[in-house]
């Protein structure tokens, strides 16, 4: 292991062990020893302490949760039938549930960990005894290490609680939905049949093959397709929009720049649900166009119901709900641009294509590329737009629970809900995760300000 992390107060575990008295020697195995030693009565009594009922709660509840976690039960849950009062009832019997037994084993790991970082800061303060020896100092009561706590490392004090939230309510969970991805948990294996078993890769191996690889790699393609162009047309035209509300001589700036705010004020929701309603067969803009004579009634345009028409669909509705947000942003980078620059420019001949093309658009795009990832990566989990506005639809029977616009994020809501396919769903959270935090990275790391960075 790395040196640096073994570091207790400038030594190795090994030269610890070979520098200490028989205090800290036994601190290894009895933990608190060394601070019981030099009388420190509290501290050793509660590393003690913490000894004993991790031994306990090892042996009655730690042992039987990993057998737990290793077979996923064994006990099958069944339906037995009563007679009560003369009526004859089916009741279910006791059995295992795989489900809880595999968040007790996931639980159980995560208690060893804590137990294992308390049990490295009792070989830590072992550590620290030596080094205050070694200057002749004084080891510190209880109430001098609890005023180090609340002052000098207040810090980690403030997280200690914090830090069993994110344990309990992020980790953990987090921890089971990858470890589904191993089992075969499915509908099939819903109480009363409430057993299911690991299965190693057999689910990944089952989305890129069969029936399953011809949902995912169309899905996959669709998801990045849509968030292309929702980025890139949200950005283009948000910038051309911010630019025409900004050109000299341009009158009511703060109106215009209000009426298309305005879609930012209305719960996106709403919005989405009103588009729905308007683009429907039925709808009002189906109908307005027939009155006009554009269209047959018997016929009319399927903006939601055809899959081509659909995603057009989709990305133009987007870009009436995002196109603001980067006018705005747009909008406060051009008013602080350098004013100089642009007229110096404008004195040497160049035109105003030149200047949005040398000027103006690169000071835009460096300060906009953080949140042009933000977006990209946003519109790969975009749920809100495609779930309200056409639920994935319309239907696919070559797909397998997809419709034609439906996202990796929305294909695996359906998985869960509608299917109850959890192995199935959680493989897609798991490859929805890699594809985030594959394109973040790329394009990250080819940012300007990755560079400059890397370069000091």
């Amino acid at each position: 292991m790395n040196k640096k992390l073994l570091s207790l107060d400038g030594m190795s575990l090994k030269e610890l062990f070979q520098k200490g008295d028989i205090g800290t020697k036994l601190s290894f195995l009895i933990m608190g020893f060394a601070n019981l030693k030099e009388k420190q009565w509290t501290k050793g009594l509660l590393f003690l302490l913490s000894e004993i009922v991790f031994l306990i709660a090892f042996v009655n509840q730690v042992i039987p949760a990993f057998q737990g976690l290793i077979t996923l039960g064994i006990k099958q849950q069944g339906l037995t039938t009563k007679t009560v009062d003369g009526i004859k009832i089916q009741v279910a019997t006791e059995g295992d549930n795989s489900m809880l037994l595999l968040i007790f084993g996931l639980a159980s790991l995560i208690f060893c960990c804590v137990f294992a970082y308390i049990y490295w800061c009792n070989i830590k303060s072992a550590a620290h005894l030596i080094t205050l020896k070694e200057e002749g100092r004084k080891a510190p009561s209880f109430k001098e290490d609890l005023k180090t706590l609340t002052d000098g490392r207040f810090h980690m004090t403030l997280m200690a609680i914090p830090l069993i939230g994110v344990l309990l309510f992020t980790i953990l969970p987090l921890i089971y939905m990858v470890c589904l991805a191993f089992t075969n948990y499915d509908h099939n294996h819903l109480p009363p049949k409430s057993l299911f078993d690991w299965v190693g890769l057999t689910n990944f191996g089952n989305v890129f093959s069969g029936r399953m690889a011809g949902t995912f790699f169309p899905v996959l393609s669709w998801t990045l397709i849509w968030a292309v162009f929702a980025t890139v047309t949200n950005f283009f035209f948000g910038i051309v929009l911010a630019l025409i509300i900004n050109t000299k001589g341009l009158k009511w700036k703060k109106m215009w720049r209000t009426i298309f705010v305005i879609t930012m004020a209305v719960p996106q929701f709403i919005s989405l649900l009103i588009m729905r309603n308007l683009l429907s067969d039925s709808g009002p803009v189906n109908a307005l166009l027939a009155k006009w004579g554009w269209i047959s009634a018997s016929h009319p345009l399927p903006f939601l119901s055809d899959p081509v028409w659909a995603k057009f669909s989709i990305i133009f509705v987007n870009m009436w709900v995002g196109i603001p947000v980067t006018m705005l942003v747009a909008t406060g980078i051009i008013m602080n641009l350098p004013a100089e620059q642009i007229e110096a420019a404008e004195i040497d001949g160049a035109n105003k294509f030149q200047i949005f093309q040398s000027i103006t658009f690169p000071q835009i795009l460096l300060i906009m590329t953080p949140t042009l990832i933000q977006q990209f990566i946003g519109n790969i989990n975009n749920f809100n737009v495609i779930y309200l506005l056409t639920g994935g639809g319309p239907t696919n029977s070559t797909y397998y629970q997809a419709g034609s616009t439906d996202l990796l994020v929305t294909w695996l809501y359906k998985l869960t809900v509608t299917a109850a396919d959890y192995n199935l769903a959680s493989v897609i959270g798991i490859l929805i995760f890699v594809l985030s935090a594959v394109f973040s990275l790329l394009a990250y790391t080819r940012t300007n300000s990755y560079k400059e960075g890397a370069a000091k």
